[in-house]
């Protein structure tokens, strides 16, 4: 059995959603022969509400180690706790590697500062290091074309530090190929000397097992009857935006198609603390559809919370982005709730097949900005054959054979393949 060391600053009870990339990593990597352990912060130092719910999934057997960070200060000037642990993260991880001899340092960003940690433990202690990417780092996102906004700014110093971080890894992983391949191009020199693969977010049903008995009923909205009920669960995307007028306008435009239904956006605020509204509120709000047809709860609730949602819903909306790589992991938890889908995804996306193929709902897919017109056009009559196949799903009837090839543990086997040729220099 090899060591695998992953260092990752939140974990459970931190209710964002990167930490179930480590803790589904961490629950089946030993099957596949290596051990793992997380050195990750102590949640008294997160600036988000602990979910201790969340704990309950974590393996009991499970090492966890954690370092403090320094405080934050009010004003607030240093948030990220990749940098406010950045010190105490590096301290104890060359400790443990030199005193348990690991064999392997992997670790998932954001926070993208912990990327340099890889390098600077390489240089002192020769391990081999991967970095796993939950999100891009490198990339343009709204404000970061304003010359010497705090956008533009944290491109630019993406763009420098991300060559230093990278440059002695033997291992590159993403949630989606997309996530690193223009790292590959704006550094060919790794191209050839480098492991890499993806692995999107893995579904694992023991956490839908795990819908304990004792959790409250949904509190966010009261079962209707006579409402077909829909949930979007999880933070909207700013790309999303563009998608969502369209949607919104188009609802406005044939309200009598919508009359029996009531859209629940819920996690959907910015931050994890967020209690101010998203662009559902403002768009809806537009178009003269808020608290009718739309409604938006922007804090963020409980992973279980979530889930208990999601099984007391009458379907899942699922909403992609004009990105061509995103791939929202909320499909993975929406097949597992029983429940039809309702999505509208971009082609490239790989939730269109997984929803397709599973027979787990339907897709409306679009390719860019270009199509997002067809989107307000056809979302009517596309909306009317979803309530027609509503009333004959049968969850029985959705292929999981198929969806088994993205469970977390078929997931962490392809991470275990690409940690054996890294870790042996294939």
């Amino acid at each position: 059995m090899k060591n695998i060391l992953i260092l990752y600053p939140h974990f459970p009870p931190s209710n964002l959603a990167g930490v179930h990339r480590p803790r589904l990593f961490a629950r089946h990597l030993p099957s596949f022969g290596w051990e793992p352990v997380i050195l990750t912060v102590d949640e008294n130092y997160y600036e988000e509400a602990p979910d201790w719910d969340l704990v309950k999934l974590v393996p009991e057997n499970l090492r966890i180690e954690k370092v403090k960070a320094f405080k934050l200060t009010r004003p607030r000037i240093v948030g990220d706790i990749g940098l406010r642990a950045f010190y105490q993260l590096y301290t104890r991880a060359k400790e443990l590697i030199r005193s348990e001899r690991f064999d392997f340092l992997y670790i998932p960003i954001p926070s993208f500062y912990c990327a340099l940690l890889g390098r600077w433990l390489h240089n002192s202690t020769k391990i081999k290091y991967g970095i796993d990417y939950i999100d891009p780092w490198v990339h343009e996102f709204p404000g970061s074309e304003q010359l010497l906004s705090r956008h533009w700014f944290s491109t630019r110093i993406a763009k420098f530090l991300e060559p230093v971080a990278i440059a002695k890894a033997v291992l590159i992983t993403g949630v989606s190929e997309s996530y690193y391949m223009d790292v590959l191009k704006r550094n060919p020199q790794l191209i050839g000397r480098i492991i890499s693969g993806a692995m999107p977010y893995g579904a694992e049903a023991s956490d839908h097992k795990n819908l304990v008995l004792d959790l409250k009923k949904p509190s966010l909205f009261k079962k209707k009857s006579a409402k077909v009920q829909l949930v979007y669960a999880g933070a909207m995307l700013p790309k999303a935006n563009e998608l969502l007028d369209a949607l919104f306008k188009s609802i406005s435009q044939n309200e009598p198609v919508f009359s029996g239904v009531e859209f629940h956006f819920i996690g959907t605020g910015k931050n994890s603390n967020a209690s101010e509204n998203s662009a559902v509120k403002e768009l809806a709000e537009k178009y003269g559809i808020w608290q009718s047809i739309i409604f938006e709860y922007p804090e963020r609730l409980a992973y279980l919370d979530v889930l208990n949602h999601l099984s007391m819903a009458d379907a899942i909306f699922i909403l992609g982005s004009t990105e061509p790589h995103y791939t929202p992991s909320k499909t993975f938890q929406a097949i597992l709730s029983g429940k039809m889908i309702l999505s509208v995804l971009h082609e490239q996306s790989t939730a269109v097949s997984v929803i397709r193929h599973s027979r787990a709902g339907l897709v409306m897919d679009f390719c860019g900005s270009g199509g997002v017109k067809k989107i307000h056009e056809n979302f009517p009559a596309f909306f009317l054959e979803f309530l027609k196949e509503l009333k004959q799903f049968d969850p029985g009837k959705v292929d999981h054979k198929y969806f088994e090839q993205y469970s977390a543990e078929n997931m962490t086997r392809q991470l275990a393949t690409l940690l054996d040729k890294a870790y042996i220099g294939c």
